[in-house]
């Protein structure tokens, strides 16, 4: 098997054992903090998708924990940076990954809010404020801003 195919499978693996990592505690365990950050940024896209189908089926209180989920996720991603006591201009690799996948998270949250009634945004008014927070504090670390 060459390297790129093995490369390959193991990203296959990784991604099918996706929602073995879903337990917010599973992710926490990681000792690896970048790696945690990753699982966590892809615990909160998993999420979303779960609170987009709950709120398509009419579940709002699986829609609002689905929400809560999401800020926890993003919350430990950032966590874990931060822990990493990197310096994101010097070292941008993970704060980056972290950043464009908040971005992308925080574009697919307002499709969702957009998709929902006008009483039922509600539900997802902090979650965007909390990927919206972390979202700037990232990219101000990135571009040399000091990081909130």
């Amino acid at each position: 098997m060459t390297p790129r195919l093995g490369n390959a499978v193991l990203a296959i693996l990784v991604a099918a054992a996706g929602p073995a990592w879903a337990g917010l505690d599973q992710i926490r365990a990681e000792q690896n903090l970048e790696k945690r950050s990753v699982l966590a940024m892809d615990n909160a896209v998993a999420a979303l998708k779960e609170a987009r189908q709950a709120y398509n089926a009419g579940d709002m209180g699986k829609t609002a924990e689905k929400a809560k989920e999401i800020e926890e996720s993003v919350d430990l991603a950032y966590a874990a940076l931060e822990k990493t006591g990197k310096d994101p201009r010097r070292s941008p690799k993970w704060f980056k990954h972290a950043e464009i996948q908040s971005n992308e998270l925080l574009r697919s949250i307002e499709a969702l809010e957009h998709d929902m009634s006008l009483d039922d945004r509600a539900i997802l008014e902090k979650t965007k404020e909390r990927v919206q927070q972390v979202h700037d504090n990232l990219l101000a670390g990135l571009m040399g801003g000091k990081r909130k």
